[in-house]
């Protein structure tokens, strides 16, 4: 229940359960926990019969050499996650700024690629850098192989994005300012972008979850991430189980502590996260 005074949006749109509802939530909820817990005691044994969980599986993560190994791919995943979420930053806000014009034809075209990128998977564009591009005589690096797909395959959804955020910003200060004599550019970048950029900031920095994710076919290049990193680790040790199970941990966590940046972010500028 919210205690604050104001009326958020989860007050508005639902009523606070009653003793009843309390009482089937509880219920509901100790059945899906011992569901849970049934299912993970399946899956463990089922790794247990297998002899998955042998020592041999899981002792080269105590070593230092291993977790070393690990470390470089895990930079090489931050350095192409930040890397390609500088770019589609830049690349999503040209693309907004072009989808709001008031020139139709500049505003039909950026919706056009707008589009385009929301819709086509980042898997496909990593294969068209991969196997068409260089047809062309065009030699690219692993890194950018695949840090150019994934950020403009997230370019276009940060577009839509900032674009909401434009679209936050009351109608009646760009009124105000037009009738002052300034002109629609200066409208724009000094009255509704900077305040467009505050309200998304904890949407930008959810996003980046999601291009984190993406990385995770950097095999399809061989660039030396976190995942193809575990994958040489699979080969040479012959554990599947225990090298994926780290590794997904790993991300978990790197996701977990983005999405509790975005929260954070979200409730120091009273911005809502758009989705």
């Amino acid at each position: 229940m919210n205690t604050s005074g104001t009326t958020s949006m989860r007050d508005a749109l639902y009523e606070a359960p009653g003793p009843k509802m309390r009482r089937k939530i509880r219920i509901w909820t100790i059945i899906s926990a011992v569901a849970v817990a049934w299912l993970v005691y399946m899956i463990v044994n089922v790794f247990y019969v297998h002899g998955q969980l042998a020592p041999r599986y899981w002792s080269f993560f105590t070593r230092a050499t291993t977790w070393r190994y690990l470390g470089q791919g895990f930079l090489g995943t931050v350095k192409v996650s930040l890397t390609a979420g500088a770019i589609s930053l830049v690349l999503g806000l040209v693309f907004m700024l072009l989808r709001i014009s008031s020139i139709k034809v500049l505003s039909w075209l950026a919706r056009i690629v707008i589009e385009f990128f929301r819709g086509v998977p980042s898997l496909l564009l990593i294969y068209f850098f991969f196997l068409v591009i260089p047809q062309y005589g065009i030699k690219m690096s692993s890194f950018w192989m695949i840090t150019l797909p994934v950020a403009l395959a997230a370019s276009g959804v940060l577009a839509e994005v900032f674009r909401a955020g434009v679209n936050a910003v009351p109608k009646g200060q760009t009124e105000a300012a037009l009738s002052l004599g300034m002109s629609p550019f200066k409208v724009t970048h000094k009255i509704v972008l900077p305040q467009a950029i505050r309200f998304v900031i904890p949407s930008l920095i959810s996003q980046l979850v999601v291009v984190v994710k993406d990385t995770t076919v950097a095999y399809v290049v061989s660039y030396p991430d976190l995942l193809q990193n575990g994958r040489v680790l699979i080969t040479n040790y012959d554990a599947l189980v225990s090298t994926y199970f780290v590794i997904a941990v790993i991300y978990i966590l790197v996701n977990y502590l983005l999405n509790k940046a975005a929260i954070a972010v979200s409730r120091r500028t009273g911005a809502k996260i758009i989705r």
